[in-house]
């Protein structure tokens, strides 16, 4: 039986980490699995948008480390396979092409700001903890926070917190922009739900190239980004969503995009 839950609700893709007897630790099946739900959200048009949630009292302690010292020993992370999409977005080659929301509570260690950061929009509930605490381990973040955590709240924050392992509470990750909104606990997968149901009621061709974009301004900068711009309008401007766009403008109504 899967640790990790996969549910679909209209075009919104709900996953789940659920190993709360365990507050949800992640082993290296977890991660495969995980990995298997990117690669169907990424995969069938019908899905828009996902949603990372936990299940229980905590988002997750981080990695199984009893598990994953092989293979970082070996500097490597877990196989997958070929149709599914590595969780921490740190493949260019492999990486979800739609939006990723992501609600926490509880303890939020290690690979979950990591997972968390990977996302797009994160929502997290009033008593959520994080802390990026490799350091205490005698390791440090190879998932991804050693790169995310600057461009999310800036050097300065990110070194206050990477290089001392300290904890940062949810108000204080509020302020500085590592989380986007905050819920009184209990609200948090109801909150981010209703943000991926409104990412998912967008154009789908307009939401993918947002993202393709922005992640572009980030990897080769903004000149790159800036030269894509009407070049990658044109194949959108003469879809069937574009039409629609369109029509719903004049018509003073809702759109309802088909994604083609």
């Amino acid at each position: 039986m899967s640790n990790i839950s996969v549910e679909t609700r209209g075009h919104v893709l709900c996953i789940g980490i659920n190993r709360p007897d365990k507050r949800n630790a992640f082993d290296l099946a977890m991660y495969r699995d995980m990995a298997a739900a990117y690669g169907r959200l990424n995969r069938e048009p019908e899905l828009r948008c996902g949603l990372l949630f936990a299940h229980g009292d905590h988002f997750t302690t981080g990695l199984d480390l009893s598990e994953w010292a092989s293979e970082f020993a070996a500097g490597r992370f877990p196989p997958i396979d070929d149709d599914a999409i590595e969780p921490f977005g740190l493949d260019p080659d492999n990486r979800l092409t739609k939006p990723l929301v992501v609600a926490t509570q509880g303890i939020c260690f290690t690979a979950g700001i990591e997972f968390m950061l990977a996302g797009d929009i994160r929502v997290a509930a009033d008593n959520t903890r994080f802390g990026q605490i490799e350091i205490k381990r005698g390791i440090y973040p190879v998932g991804g926070g050693t790169i995310r955590f600057i461009q999310s709240i800036g050097w300065g924050n990110a070194m206050r917190y990477l290089l001392t392992g300290d904890e940062i509470s949810a108000d204080e990750a509020h302020r500085m922009g590592l989380i986007q909104e905050l819920t009184p606990v209990g609200q948090q997968f109801d909150r981010a739900f209703e943000i991926a149901r409104r990412v998912a009621a967008q154009a789908p061709l307009g939401v993918q190239a947002t993202l393709r974009s922005s992640r572009l301004s980030l990897d080769a900068g903004e000149r790159a980004a800036i030269e894509r711009l009407l070049p990658d309008l044109i194949p959108i401007m003469e879809s069937e969503d574009a039409r629609e766009g369109v029509q719903s403008f004049v018509e003073r109504r809702e759109a309802r995009f088909q994604g083609r």
